[in-house]
């Protein structure tokens, strides 16, 4: 440490003009250079450490003081930092009759000048020993951070061990972002990186997905790759040249990669500290060489300032250069903070102002009475960059005061109420806290604010400098990127195309239509895709969709698959033609049926009627009957009702059937038995057992239905997805398992009378019913056997249709099979119905 010490002690200098805050060397000014440090004593003190001078890079003599190393390269940056500190002094309203004095030191730049500034400023005394008061009783309350971002995070490190705050009037260094490693560190511009989300904004806004991205070979261009490339990979954005080089470097890379990839019109650049003419000119040399166009190319840079563009022939391949300087305020004009008069220190007034403050204005020769103005009118650099530098100043400088004087007010009741005179005792730590505060930042002549995290955030003014051929570049307010969002100044974008400078694309394909979905290429960047049209069912509204929609479950895509359309709902009504054709076959089997009713109603007392048990017959009949009546049951709009009867009604109705023909069946060949003589089944034969065959087999089937209406009964339901562009209104059968169960015991009690009546067919016997049940029987089953298959293939209305059918076809083969046989005997052949021809049968 006395080493370090020893060494800051003789690399320092005199001061000019002023009180040095520590012991002055003795040695002569070789070279007459300005001087580099100053110091104005006031009741509340900042220290400020500014980068405005550089030090030639060879080795520092022993002998001679640094002054004669200096090479200066913005002599008036201090000039500013001096008039701003000066017209805050001037308005009474800001630090109520106290004043602001300043210690302020040029760093040269490096790291060992700030560390000779930041131990003079923290000594009290003439030595270089930190928080040693001896003399001077002011104590530095605020450092004003003016020097590059590498050397703030050197100076928050020194000022934070001594709690100064520190206030950065350059972009923070994202290191610095640590609060609890820099607490005393407090930003008033925003840190690097600001432009990033607006410019990844503005490429999805225009589409530009196929892009250039580069950066200076240092360690900040690095971090810039590192931490941008991922937003654009976030974002579905392809960097396709990517690279990192010098402005002095070979463009043999970048002439291939820009051979290669001639779709890349944007190219996205990483500033610093370079001209903007510096990074071109490789560019230049790279594209000239390529054959065919390459003309339209867009750069954008990562710049926060505004630069001027002079016509030159080099900018032939470039369409417009983007930057991004802050906003400011609408009620504030740039020559706002140069309005009133201002104290200058004597000395500068002849060789910086060529101006005097005295009241003998034309005492000195040639010389005029300063005024406010004069440090811009003497600037050897008159452009808007420097104007918004000051400005940026004296923003910052006001924000202090403000901060000051409220930091110093409770210092100032004490004071009034102990009747003592003099400037507040206040110390660094109890300036801090005033230093968080939000309302601050709206004393700033820009934008700025604080963003959720509660870092500080700027609203930007999008600037384009289109290039015209043989003119000067024009510049154009492209839109803004304010509290995140993007806006773009469409008026602008109309004069382009007037001047036939509409932006160009940057992309690897066209875009895909709505009702197509893009389709990596394999191999290439996943910007570089094939167009496909969506998959059955879905649609995509947007171009460039990646996943194609489903519609909703009411709706279904049109046939190019643009929009969603709603499904009509359908279902097997009575105005169908199907239904109709049903119907009128439910109608004719119902009257047939009724008819052969009525036939064996009338000639009940023939033989014909009389034979197998003459009620089973009319049992059979009626059961038809309610048969072909359930079938309405399955037509028409689903409801709560029809839903709980269709089934049911059909498996008793029928099963009643099946019994009474299992019945008629069993008769026969008991009837055959009981013709023998001395077997006992005589005793079996009557109505009582026909009866009781009905009444058990029939109450098998109702405990089914009545099970499966209590455990989970049919209700009214809707199908949206076994048809694509259908709602179909259906019965929801419940219990699937219910519904089957019914249907196969239906089957087994038909199984059983087959064959019973197939074993009996050929049983010797007057009007023997086995072989017509036996055909009957095998309709029946052959239709409901096939029924299954159909009816699970099928969809929707046709489901019920199959169901409607294979109920009328089954009731039509037993009434067929049956009675028709008889009734063409009882109507067409009567002699054959006869007592006598009974007997002959008989005896045969």
């Amino acid at each position: 440490m006395l080493l370090l010490l020893l060494l800051m002690q003789l690399l320092s200098q005199p001061l000019y003009g002023k009180l040095r805050m520590k012991c002055p060397l003795n040695l002569d000014h070789q070279d007459g250079e300005k001087p580099w440090s100053y110091y104005r004593p006031g009741d509340l003190l900042i220290g400020i450490v500014i980068s405005a001078s550089g030090i030639t890079p060879k080795t520092l003599p022993f002998n001679m003081a640094p002054s004669s190393q200096i090479q200066f390269l913005d002599d008036a940056q201090l000039l500013r930092m001096i008039c701003n500190i000066e017209l805050v002094n001037e308005n009474p309203q800001l630090l109520h009759n106290f004043t602001l004095g300043y210690n302020i030191h040029d760093n040269y730049d490096n790291t060992i000048g700030t560390s000779d500034g930041l131990l003079d400023m923290l000594s009290t005394g003439e030595a270089n020993v930190p928080n040693y008061s001896c003399g001077r009783k002011d104590k530095l309350l605020a450092l004003v951070d003016g020097v590059n971002r590498i050397i703030s995070i050197q100076m928050s490190t020194l000022a934070g061990t001594y709690k100064v705050p520190q206030v950065s009037v350059r972009i923070a260094s994202e290191a610095l972002s640590d609060k609890s490693q820099f607490t005393f560190f407090h930003p008033m511009l925003p840190k690097e990186g600001i432009q990033y989300p607006a410019i990844v904004q503005i490429l999805l806004h225009f589409g530009w997905t196929l892009i250039g991205l580069f950066a200076t070979d240092t360690e900040k261009g690095e971090n810039f790759m590192r931490t941008f490339t991922p937003m654009l990979v976030k974002n579905r954005i392809c960097v396709v040249i990517s690279q990192q080089f010098s402005t002095t470097g070979r463009t043999a890379f970048l002439r291939d990669a820009l051979s290669k990839w001639r779709q890349v019109n944007v190219f996205v650049h990483f500033i610093e500290f370079v001209s903007p003419w510096n990074r071109i000119l490789p560019f230049h040399s790279a594209l000239e060489d390529l054959p065919g166009p390459t003309e339209g190319k867009v750069w954008i840079m990562t710049v926060s300032g505004y630069f001027p563009l002079r016509k030159d022939w080099r900018l032939k391949h470039v369409h417009s250069i983007w930057s991004f300087p802050f906003q400011w305020k609408k009620s504030w004009r740039k020559d706002d903070a140069y309005k009133d008069p201002f104290f200058v220190e004597p000395e500068f007034q002849a060789e910086y102002f060529h101006c005097s403050v005295s009241k003998h204005t034309f005492s000195v020769k040639g010389q005029r009475r300063c005024t406010q103005k004069a440090p811009v009118e003497t600037q050897k650099k008159k452009n808007r960059m420097q104007i918004t530098n000051g400005s940026v100043t004296y923003s910052i400088i006001k924000i202090l005061a403000h901060a000051l004087s409220a930091a110093s007010k409770p210092q100032r009741r004490r004071m009034k109420g102990e009747e003592r005179l003099g400037a507040p005792r206040l110390q660094p730590w109890q300036f801090h806290p005033f230093l968080k505060k939000r309302e601050l930042y709206n004393l700033s002549l820009l934008k700025v604010y604080l963003d959720q995290n509660g870092d500080v955030a700027v609203d930007l003014t999008i600037i384009s400098m289109v290039v015209l051929p043989k003119k000067v570049p024009i510049d154009k307010q492209m839109g803004s990127f304010e509290r995140q969002r993007l806006t773009i100044n469409q008026d602008a974008l109309s004069q382009l195309k007037l001047l036939n400078k509409s932006l160009p694309q940057s992309k690897c394909v066209e875009k895909c239509h709505p009702g197509f979905v893009k389709q990596g290429r394999e191999g290439e960047p996943f910007c570089c895709y094939d167009c496909i049209p969506c998959p059955e069912g879905t649609i995509s509204t947007q171009e460039d969709t990646i996943k194609c929609n489903n519609c909703p479950d009411d709706q279904y895509p049109t046939e190019n698959q643009l929009q969603c359309i709603p499904k009509r709902i359908t279902f097997l009504s009575y105005e169908e033609h199907l239904s109709i054709i049903l119907i009128s076959f439910a109608l004719l089997l119902f009257l047939i049926t009724g008819f052969v009713l009525f036939i064996f109603i009338k000639y009940l007392e023939t033989p014909i009627v009389k034979a197998n048990n003459r009620d089973l017959s009319y049992i059979l009949l009626v059961s038809l009957l309610l048969c072909f009546l359930s079938s309405f049951f399955f037509i028409g709009r689903p409801r709560k009702a029809t839903c709980l009867l269709r089934q049911t009604v059909f498996s008793i109705v029928f099963s009643v059937a099946v019994s009474s023909v299992l019945a008629k069946t069993i008769t026969v060949v008991l009837a055959f038995l009981a013709s023998k003589p001395g077997n006992k089944v005589r005793r079996w034969l009557g109505k009582s057992l026909a009866n009781s065959i009905i009444l058990s087999c029939s109450a098998v089937q109702i405990l089914i239905c009545a099970m499966w209406l209590g455990v989970s009964p049919p209700f009214p339901d809707s199908d949206l997805h076994s048809q694509p562009d259908e709602i179909i209104l259906q019965c929801n059968e419940g219990s699937v398992t219910m519904f089957y169960v019914g249907l196969g015991y239906m089957g087994f009690l038909a199984a059983i009378c087959f064959t019973v009546a197939f074993l009996a067919r050929n049983l010797p016997g007057a009007f023997n019913e086995a072989k017509l049940i036996t055909f009957s029987m095998l309709v029946f089953c052959s239709v409901w056997v096939s029924f299954l298959p159909t009816y699970l293939s099928t969809k929707g209305k046709y489901m019920v249709a199959v169901q409607v059918f294979s109920i009328l076809a089954s009731g039509a083969g037993l009434l067929s099979c049956i009675f028709f046989p008889k009734c063409y005997i009882i109507i067409l052949t009567p002699d054959l119905n006869t007592k006598e021809h009974l007997m002959t049968k008989a005896q045969e």
